[in-house]
């Protein structure tokens, strides 16, 4: 994993942090809250983005790894990414793939902010279905969301209301500048987990694959009925948060198998997510 090769772990993580909030605060700089609004006003559709990311691939992944029989660290990976939501990249991909302009951002909050909850009780849960024991506290998750997610979201939005004119100014600048960190981002990310994303076999990564399908297929039907909220919800429920499944395994010292199914899950789920911009592009 990063940190085991050319590049060490502290460095990767102020590489990912840095990355991260450049290009959460460039989509803040150019919301508006009145986005929120629109958002907030259709509640049936919440609900069903909600169910997709929350209950759907949660369900759909613990289904498919009891029934392929993978080994004990490849479904305790696959099922803590798949209750990890919230993937801060989700929304740069959702946005620049077609999604709703205001949808999009209030269902990244709304997913980020729940997921404080959500991730200790899913770990609980968890651990009735594969017996095991871990653990997190929703101070550790409330402490990663905010500082990668709702801070830097929260201060674009604060410059975008406060400064409108100077908002408007140095976003195309920062929106490029993120871009560029993310495309750097995941060049360093491939070229320290490409071993482990093939070492992991090829049943893994149909299990991805297969996961990261029925989660878009889910997030288009439920996310309709227009064409960029099916786009922002498939794409949601697809992308997981490698950083909330890491910040579990991590903290409770799972196996190095744990890791590399959490990395090698996160390259085939953004893989079978570019298939589908592409589809939904043409």
């Amino acid at each position: 994993m990063p940190g085991a090769g050319w590049i060490s772990l502290p460095v990767f993580s102020i590489i990912a942090v840095a990355t991260v909030f450049t290009v959460m605060f460039a989509i803040g700089v150019a919301m508006d809250v009145r986005d929120l609004r629109w958002a907030l006003s259709r509640p049936a559709l919440l609900v069903r983005s909600l169910f997709s990311v929350f209950v759907v691939v949660p369900v759909v992944a613990v289904l498919f790894t009891r029934w392929l029989g993978l080994p004990r660290e490849a479904e305790v990976g696959i099922a803590l990414m798949a209750i990890a939501p919230g993937a801060p990249v989700a929304l740069r991909r959702s946005l620049d793939a077609g999604g709703h302009q205001a949808f999009a951002p209030a269902l990244q909050l709304l997913i980020a902010t729940l997921a404080v909850v959500t991730m200790p009780l899913s770990v609980m849960l968890l651990n009735y279905v594969f017996d095991t024991h871990g653990e997190v506290s929703v101070v550790t998750v409330a402490q990663q969301v905010f500082i990668a997610q709702l801070l830097p979201l929260g201060l674009g939005l604060a410059v975008h209301r406060l400064a409108p004119t100077f908002a408007a100014r140095i976003e195309p600048g920062i929106r490029r500048l993120g871009g560029m960190m993310l495309v750097a981002f995941l060049v360093v990310v491939l070229a320290s987990i490409w071993r482990l994303v093939f070492g992991a076999g090829l049943l893994l990564a149909v299990t991805a694959i297969a996961i990261s399908i029925v989660a878009l297929a889910a997030g288009h039907l439920l996310g309709g009925p227009a064409v960029e909220t099916r786009t922002a919800v498939a794409i949601s429920s697809a992308l997981r948060n490698p950083g909330l499944a890491l910040l579990v395994a991590t903290s409770n010292s799972a196996p190095p198998e744990v890791s590399a199914t959490i990395f090698a899950y996160l390259i085939w789920a953004a893989a079978s997510t570019a298939g589908y911009i592409a589809m939904t592009r043409r």
